[in-house]
């Protein structure tokens, strides 16, 4: 039996659902608006990036905040190629048959830490069901090459869930990294539309599992809304989280990267991200980070500080 929580009994979620063709056409809510990137540090990361032959998730996956984040000297580096062996319909990284593991990428990827002399970086991949440890091993390397360039950076990885493998999850926390984040993305009955290659309860085993073999390690994962999930089944998989015993959590608005992605639902308020960071909150969840353009990545640094301070 779920804990009960209190919640306000707000007339917009409690209201109809509206269809994706329902969604008012007057553009983005002026919450979503965003500056075009373009000042001189987001060219100078960007042509870093592109001479050492390197992918960041910001690009790939369309982020709103590339801008802000590059302006500001943080990027989020992926990993093991730009093409995912997995579909996922909300995701606008390229899918297909991915090119061998680059040997030379973890000393790239640190190198380039080191030459932004960045305090805290965020490591993700794409997903790599091709290989037999799933990149596990590319990202203890990456791991321990920055560790050896720059000490004192701390360090969170964004893992795929390679295929329920502990082993590799091991791997990679015998790496050290400062925070374990694997993404849970949306609630249960969304699965098999918008993730067919994922599995919710294993989505949730990566967490648990990674508690039980390095509890000194926080985890942390990412939850969009807009895809077509009901309130309750939010909250619900907010519970799930807080069992499993998810320290950090983000929340933020599913924005549809192009026409060939999943459709919209809706655009969610920000009293809504509100309330449900105050949910995730009374669930005993130690930091919550939810608004229309939280991402996963986005000002990770100090997500983590929060989280710590609050212990």
């Amino acid at each position: 039996m779920r804990t009960p929580v209190q919640t306000v009994p707000l007339n917009f979620i409690r209201g109809r659902k509206k269809r994706a063709d329902e969604m008012p056409r007057g553009g983005k809510p002026e919450w979503l608006k965003v500056r075009a990137p373009g000042s001189e540090n987001y060219h100078r990361l960007k042509g870093l990036m592109r001479t050492l032959g390197l992918h960041t998730v910001c690009e790939e996956a369309n982020c709103p905040n590339i801008g802000e984040c590059w302006h500001h000297g943080t990027a989020t580096f992926m990993i093991l190629g730009d093409t995912c062996t997995r579909s996922c319909a909300y995701c606008n990284v390229t899918h297909g048959a991915p090119k061998p593991p680059d040997a030379d990428e973890p000393v790239r990827v640190a190198s380039a830490i080191q030459a932004m002399e960045l305090a805290y970086v965020v490591v993700t991949s794409v997903d790599r069901d091709d290989l037999a440890d799933g990149g596990s091993g590319h990202f203890a390397q990456t791991i321990a090459e920055t560790r050896a360039r720059i000490p004192a950076c701390r360090i969170e990885v964004l893992i795929p869930d390679f295929k329920g493998d502990e082993a590799a999850l091991r791997t990679v926390l015998d790496a050290r990294p400062d925070v374990l984040n694997h993404n849970i993305e949306t609630v249960p009955r969304m699965y098999r539309v918008a993730r067919p290659g994922g599995r919710y309860e294993r989505a949730l085993q990566v967490l648990e599992r990674s508690r039980a073999y390095a509890p000194a390690i926080p985890t942390k994962s990412g939850l969009m809304v807009g895809l077509g999930e009901e309130w309750d089944e939010v909250v619900d998989t907010l519970h799930d989280l807080s069992r499993v015993g998810c320290q950090i959590v983000t929340i933020g608005q599913y924005l549809r990267p192009s026409m060939a992605n999943l459709a919209m639902s809706r655009y969610y308020t920000p009293t809504e991200f509100a309330e449900l960071k105050r949910i995730g909150l009374e669930l005993g969840i130690g930091h919550i980070e939810s608004g229309p353009l939280v991402r996963s990545s986005y000002h990770a640094h100090e997500q983590t500080a929060a989280y710590e301070a609050a212990r």
